[in-house]
């Protein structure tokens, strides 16, 4: 059994990591259409919007995947802004 005390501090723990996760801005450019949905169901990734053959989301964490989720699909340029910084 895990003392009570531990368990807390555990919890403190694990919301200071939420917390301290890198927040990024990414905008893609495809050759053709991007795999939007496939992108939107990557862990860490949200706020996804298509404007053409450009997609661009949020990425919280690891980038690993995001990418994962690109393979197979052509990708003609990539940018990530911190979000502390201006974005777009």
């Amino acid at each position: 059994m895990i003392p009570r005390i531990l368990g807390i501090r555990v919890l403190r723990s694990l919301a200071n990591m939420a917390r301290e996760l890198p927040m990024q801005r990414v905008e893609v450019s495809f050759v053709g259409f991007p795999p939007a949905e496939k992108i939107g169901r990557a862990m860490g990734v949200s706020e996804v919007e298509v404007d053409g053959a450009i997609l661009r989301c949020v990425i919280y964490g690891s980038f690993q995947p995001f990418l994962e989720a690109l393979r197979g699909h052509e990708v003609i340029s990539l940018k990530s802004i911190q979000e502390s910084e201006n974005a777009w």
